[in-house]
């Protein structure tokens, strides 16, 4: 690859790196929000013997949002599971084409054999605008399912930019010295 190649593929790959960033550190906030309404609810609950379907819905959505919107940012940070043992022994060059082979083989046909099942799940429910099961539950399932596409779409993104950068590094065009699935060597 050419030298403007690798500049433009490294722009594209700062560009998604930021917006997954942006998305992951902002849903990551869910988390002081998820512990205060748990509090609530348990204080509704044992205090006042009060349920509260709604609040308890909202936690379960404020989950699947911090699970499902954080992903890619997690991915992008190495953050995810790895099982080093031979791993950390590689040089820069032999853990990016470590990451450049698991994002090719397994990551992109994961996200594409997501998409591909989850996009009628997600359309029928809303063309049915489905509403909760509980009474006093939330109408909003269909939004809470869509995060499934967040997921995809966030992990596909960040599976390119990790590709890109892996691939970099693989041909030099990247200091060997640094890991390639950080963002700062960007």
């Amino acid at each position: 690859m050419s030298r403007p190649l690798f500049t433009a593929g490294l722009t594209l790959a700062r560009a998604i790196d930021h917006a997954n960033s942006l998305l992951g550190r902002g849903v990551a906030w869910l988390s002081v929000l998820l512990v205060l309404l748990t509090c609530l609810i348990v204080v509704l609950r044992y205090a006042f013997s009060i349920g509260a379907p709604a609040t308890q819905e909202i936690i379960m959505y404020g989950h699947s949002l911090a699970f499902m919107g954080a992903a890619a940012w997690a991915l992008q940070r190495d953050a995810h599971v790895r099982v080093d043992i031979f791993f950390r022994r590689f040089s820069s060059r032999g853990k990016a084409i470590i990451d450049f082979a698991g994002s090719l083989l397994f990551l992109l046909p994961m996200c594409l054999f997501l998409a591909w099942n989850c996009w009628d799940y997600v359309s029928v429910a809303w063309q049915r605008q489905e509403r909760s099961a509980d009474a006093g539950g939330l109408p909003w399932v269909y939004i809470q399912k869509s995060f499934i596409l967040l997921l995809v779409t966030s992990l596909l993104l960040q599976a390119i930019s990790q590709l890109i950068k892996t691939a970099a590094v693989i041909a030099g065009a990247l200091p060997s010295h640094l890991p390639a699935s950080h963002e700062e060597h960007l």
